[in-house]
């Protein structure tokens, strides 16, 4: 589909996006937010723009106006084992479909209005048909979640039409409001799991490349949430070392 560059002239539809593909450990979390045709974003949901923009607490109030407000909204994770086996871009495509496919067992047997979805590309079928199971390593880490474990639908819903948008987090309210949810629920994960994880800052850093956490990782090497496919993470010839 065509990326955007300004807001598309649209009904009704499903605002997506994610949290945590650049980090080094720990999920990536993406949100699929669906509000009212005519919401008033800016009356019930003042401040609302890209999550990078936001301090944590203004994030945070905003995340909890965002799941009160919507119609319905799913959340999808894909965990770090899965990230190393297909890769970081089909994993994000993968979490995007677990965040619809949550999203439409909320909404029931209905068709799905279009996904916008944030950055340049829409998700593959391919990946899309992957989501109907769920991999044998995500009940094991899902135990750890602050928040319930989004139920998903016995089926897979057909993949609606999509739409990328470009900077779609700045532009379009409902991707805005998905970036702030995804975010806000992925930091809880990281902070919850810094205590079964201690020493490498997870807390503070929620597993992004800070200095603090490659001092870490070259002094204690990679633990179980680490991605082993990634630069400043893998070893090279049985020995740990950043690269």
């Amino acid at each position: 589909m065509t990326a955007y560059r300004t807001e598309p002239h649209i009904g009704p539809h499903i605002g997506i996006d994610e949290a945590g593909r650049g980090c080094l450990a720990g999920p990536v979390v993406a949100v699929a937010v669906y509000f009212p045709e005519h919401f008033d974003f800016a009356a019930h949901l003042p401040g609302l723009t890209d999550s990078k923009k936001l301090g944590a607490d203004a994030r945070g109030k905003l995340a909890g106006l965002v799941a009160q407000q919507a119609m319905a909204y799913g959340v999808g994770l894909i965990w770090q084992d899965e990230i190393d086996r297909i890769n970081i871009l089909n994993a994000t495509f993968r979490a995007m479909s677990r965040a619809v496919f949550a999203l439409a067992a909320k909404l029931g047997d209905v068709s799905l209005p279009p996904l916008l979805i944030d950055g340049n590309k829409t998700i593959p079928a391919q990946q899309w048909h992957s989501c109907t199971g769920i991999s044998a390593g995500v009940p094991a880490w899902e135990q750890y979640l602050p928040l319930p474990s989004s139920p998903l639908p016995s089926h897979a819903p057909l993949l609606p039409e999509q739409h990328a948008v470009v900077d779609g987090d700045a532009l379009v309210p409902s991707i805005s409001a998905a970036s702030v949810l995804a975010k806000t629920v992925r930091d809880g994960i990281m902070e919850r799991l810094d205590a079964f994880y201690p020493g490498y800052g997870i807390a503070r850093h929620k597993g992004y490349g800070t200095k603090e956490h490659l001092d870490a990782l070259a002094e204690k090497g990679p633990c179980a949430l680490h991605r082993k496919t990634f630069r400043g993470v893998r070893s090279e010839g049985g020995q740990f070392r950043l690269i």
